[in-house]
């Protein structure tokens, strides 16, 4: 195991990542709530992850953060995991001032929230929040096949030296979570009190019950689902298509050539983002007003709509941070999640018989792309098995995005749910 710090080589030990170091950002934010300025650490595993294709990756490095104390008793660990484009980087400021964002779009500008370094969860972890920090040891990491510092296809294969490119392992949600569940005993946690996350992390939290059920005491598993729809399945891709039919994309072997599939992960960038917003969101924020606001250029390719130019944009932004070839493998592992063909032979009911841990399911009422129903399946077939399992519909008219912006909403629920699970531990 060696463990390291964004600068420069150390052992980390597990206490409150925002102790580090306080500037003007952590000050802007105000004392209480903010995590402070957080720095990004990396580990690396003992020894090789073994993956569901029969593969096995030789050398895992896992980026991370965390945020509070852990307790003497080590009982007080939630772990929160990010959605596809996410990072270890979920609360407070980041120490590297070039930091992108990777919170955006609609509600993000319109809440300021959208600037660069800020953590994409920050109004859920800090001290007051949800995921307490005067309470809680928050741990945040992030995924393997992701781009932002733990192992991926942008890393380099020991075998070769060279980036992995295409020849990356395809990977799972189960992977995902192996990996994570090594991260974390390396750092000497075996036993979580919560697992959450929105998206793809609250597809995390459910794999955590279904594979541990004895390392986790709770999941709160936030817009998401126990098997993506077709639809979704669809829409993914096509946006992977946009990328591998770009002509740079080469394989998947574009590193060190000087070409990059650019346009591909752009549009693929545009679909995503359109299928996280509701109808509401993009009418009430665009309409069909004119980019100039005097009328059509009767320019073929120019954008003239307000929404075809927020989308350029956001698909530059997206462009310039995010690897194509990792959301290759993130959006194929998130199209392949399914708790019931996985782990109960087509039955969602004998897939979750194994989970010990609380339930709280949180969706909203806008979200198409991950709607209701289906955190209300999930808490059906927990309830059939005789798990405890609450599931509530939030009023919200950001579609999917509103797990990253409507915290407030969020906040009472989980606060009320994580203060009974403490102290039925305790």
């Amino acid at each position: 195991m060696r463990p390291s710090s964004a600068r420069g080589t150390g052992r980390p030990s597990p206490v409150a990542a925002g102790s580090e170091g306080a500037d003007s950002r952590s000050r802007a934010v105000g004392a209480r709530g903010s995590a402070g300025v957080v720095r990004t650490r990396h580990i690396d595993l003992p020894g090789p992850l073994a993956l569901d294709s029969g593969r096995v990756l030789p050398e895992v490095r896992i980026a991370y953060e965390t945020y509070g104390a852990l307790a003497p008793s080590r009982d007080n660990v939630i772990l929160v995991c990010h959605a596809l484009s996410g990072d270890a980087h979920a609360a407070g400021w980041s120490d590297d001032p070039e930091a992108p964002s990777a919170v955006d779009g609609v509600g993000a500008d319109e809440q300021g929230r959208a600037r660069g370094g800020l953590g994409w969860w920050d109004g859920m972890i800090g001290p007051g929040k949800a995921f307490d920090t005067d309470r809680y040891f928050v741990v945040s990491s992030n995924l393997i096949g992701s781009c932002r510092g733990s192992t991926g296809p942008g890393s380099a294969d020991p075998a070769t030296g060279r980036p992995y490119g295409a020849t990356f392992p395809v990977i799972t949600v189960g992977d995902m979570v192996r990996a994570e569940r090594a991260f974390l005993e390396a750092l000497g946690i075996t036993r979580l009190l919560a697992v959450s996350g929105g998206s793809l992390g609250g597809m995390q939290a459910l794999e955590w019950a279904v594979a541990y059920p004895d390392a986790v005491r709770a999941i709160v598993p936030i817009a998401s689902t126990a098997r993506l729809g077709t639809q979704g399945v669809a829409w993914n891709a096509i946006a992977r298509n946009a990328i591998t039919s770009d002509p740079d994309w080469q394989g998947g072997a574009y590193a060190g050539s000087g070409r990059a599939p650019t346009v591909g992960i752009q549009i693929a960038r545009m679909v995503g983002h359109m299928t996280y917003l509701s109808e509401q969101a993009v009418s009430e924020k665009f309409g069909r007003r004119f980019q100039d606001g005097a009328g059509p250029s009767y320019d073929l390719v120019a954008a003239d709509y307000a929404v075809e130019s927020y989308l350029r944009y956001q698909a530059d932004a997206f462009a310039r941070r995010f690897d194509p070839n990792a959301y290759l493998y993130l959006s194929r592992a998130l199209s392949h999640f399914d708790l019931a063909r996985s782990y109960g032979a087509g039955s969602l009911e004998r897939a979750l018989a194994p989970v010990r841990a609380a339930a709280l399911l949180l969706s909203f009422s806008s979200d198409w792309l991950y709607p209701p129903r289906d955190s209300e399946e999930v808490a059906r077939a927990l309830r059939a098995n005789g798990h405890e399992a609450t599931h509530t519909v939030i009023e919200a008219s950001y579609g999917h995005d509103s797990f990253l912006l409507e915290e407030a909403r969020m906040t009472g629920e989980i606060t009320a749910f994580l203060d009974r699970v403490a102290e039925e531990v305790a």
